[in-house]
């Protein structure tokens, strides 16, 4: 017959807390850096669908001659405008506009101050200008 030790194997409450607060440390430390990539990444995406819809909305131009009119929009890339009598679209791959990766739609002006049109997301903010994830992503630049 086996005589059982009255201590039981486990962690004590100190040691627990030492865990956490190690834990909590790792967390403040990562947590701020995993964002900061996190925001880039969406900023790189942003500039990335800017240049694919310049690229779909320069496409339109040279089937129909023309950008489409502010009024018409981005969505004269994937719908056919009532006025257009050559149109050869859809110009984008899926066939529907992309949003920003802040889930707002894509600002388009024709003609722009910058150019034959602007293209522009205002960031994360939704706001004109701002730093890091708050900038805008423009066609013109």
């Amino acid at each position: 017959m086996r005589i059982q030790n009255s201590k039981q194997a486990g962690f004590t409450l100190i040691e627990l807390l030492v865990v956490l607060a190690i834990i909590g440390l790792l967390a403040g430390l990562v947590g701020p850096q995993v964002m900061k990539h996190l925001g880039g990444a969406k900023t790189s995406t942003a500039k990335a669908q800017v240049e694919e819809l310049s690229g779909a909305l320069d496409m339109y131009r040279i089937d129909v001659g023309n950008y489409p009119t502010t009024e018409q929009g981005l969505k004269a890339l994937v719908e056919k405008p009532a006025n257009v009598s050559i149109w050869n679209g859809p110009y984008l791959r899926k066939n529907k506009l992309p949003q920003d990766p802040w889930l707002k739609d894509y600002h388009y002006v024709s003609p722009g101050q910058h150019g034959k049109f602007d293209l522009f997301s205002y960031g994360a903010d939704g706001r004109e200008g701002g730093e890091g994830e708050d900038k805008d992503s423009v066609s013109w630049e």
